[in-house]
Order: C-alpha cells, then sequence, then structure tokens
C-alpha cells in the first residue's frame, strides 16, 4: 500500500466509510469525463464574436480568404508599422511563399536578444470567440519562444480553429492528445498584447511580452 492510499484509509476509518459503495470509482469516472460546467451560451458567428473581443483586447486584425494570401498581408502590416521586412517562424508557417512577399523568413525559435528578432509569426492551436483568446501549445515544431519574445507577434489563425469559450478549447487539446499521460508541457494564452498597471495605474503594453499582436484570421486553407 503506497502511502497515499494509505493515509486515504484512515481518513475514510475515521469517517467510518468504506469504499464498498465504489465512490472512488464513481469520483474517478466523472474525473476522466471531463464533464461542462453550465456556462453562458455563446451563440452566432464566431468568427466576428472573436474578432470583436480581440480588438478590445488591443490586438489588430486582418481577414484573407486563402492561406496563400498571407505573405503579402503580413507584409503590408510591416511595412504600415515601419517594421523590418524579416522574421522567425513556426515550421508550419516556413513552408509559405514568403519570398515573393519580400519579407525574409527564418524558422527557427525567436532569441534572447533584445534587438535580434523583432517578429515572430506562428500558428494557434485554438481561439477562443468568448474572450477574443488565442491558445499556443508548445512543442519542437511550436516554441513559445515565438510567440513571446519579439517585440510584435503576428498569429495565422484559421476560421475552423475558432471555439465557443474555454471549455471547448480544453476539451479540443485533450481531444487532440488522447487519454495518455502526455500532455505539452506548456499551454500558453494570448489576450492581446502584453500589458501592465503596476505603476502609478498607467497602463503599459509590452512589459513581459509583445506590445503588438497582430491576428490574421484566413477563411479556409490552401
Amino acid at each position: 500500500m503506497s502511502a497515499r492510499e494509505n493515509i486515504l484509509g484512515r481518513i475514510r476509518a475515521s469517517l467510518r466509510r468504506t469504499d464498498s459503495d465504489g465512490a472512488a470509482a464513481r469520483a474517478r469516472a466523472r474525473i476522466d469525463a471531463h464533464a461542462l460546467s453550465p456556462r453562458p451560451s455563446v451563440k452566432g458567428d464566431l468568427a466576428a464574436l472573436f474578432r470583436t473581443n480581440a480588438v478590445k483586447l488591443l490586438s489588430t486584425v486582418a481577414e484573407v480568404t486563402h492561406l496563400c494570401e498571407v505573405p503579402a498581408t503580413e507584409a503590408a502590416y510591416l511595412r504600415a508599422h515601419n517594421l523590418p521586412m524579416q522574421a522567425v517562424c513556426w515550421p508550419e508557417i516556413a513552408a509559405l511563399d514568403w519570398a515573393a512577399s519580400g519579407v525574409r523568413m527564418e524558422s527557427r525559435p525567436a532569441r534572447r536578444s533584445y534587438d535580434s528578432d523583432l517578429v515572430g509569426v506562428t500558428g494557434v492551436f485554438c481561439a477562443i470567440a468568448e474572450t477574443g483568446t488565442m491558445m499556443m501549445r508548445s512543442s519542437g515544431n511550436t516554441p513559445p519562444a515565438t510567440s513571446l519574445l519579439p517585440e510584435t507577434h503576428i498569429a495565422v489563425l484559421n476560421l475552423s480553429q475558432i471555439v465557443p469559450s474555454m471549455e471547448e478549447a480544453w476539451q479540443r487539446l485533450r481531444y487532440t492528445y488522447g487519454p495518455g499521460p502526455f500532455m505539452p508541457r506548456a499551454v500558453n494564452f494570448v489576450s492581446g498584447p502584453s500589458r501592465t498597471a503596476d505603476i502609478e495605474q498607467t497602463l503599459t503594453l509590452g512589459a513581459h511580452g509583445p506590445y503588438r499582436v497582430h491576428i490574421i484570421m484566413v477563411a479556409e486553407g490552401d
């Protein structure tokens, strides 16, 4: 008997309880089921709701029809904000035709140096319409550094990745990874630019991460 089982057994004994009624099995089954708790209903156009809430969080949003339009859309954004025409990205993003847009793209994690990587381009695991938040999972091909270290984070989001609420986002993550013990080492939520108001209640952007978050919403993939 493990120390945990010994402690729980002593607690049950002091309460004059046994596990003969299968309470432990029912509790475990309930936990494993990941049942959704009551929550407000999120209806209507999820993409429109996500965009509205993302803008409220000070993200900027562009919309394109096809994935192949992303490089030109990003190039226009970089020029409009006087940013360098170069960036680092996730491998899935590197497959796009960046050369034609004039953007020099490197498929690698962002570096720590202050001025080395000013723009990071990533995909998104899913996005939450109710809050305008993007959910990012870490892996070898989706390094968190690319969305956290650069001053500007550009996220490419397919409309099919938008879910109504936080509960559905976690459901999607569990479904993706299955019942096994392995989950992403880190799950990050991006709700607009990094911000703080610690000093004199004055809002400052970019205090602990990017101070620009630009989302390119793609209606359908190529």
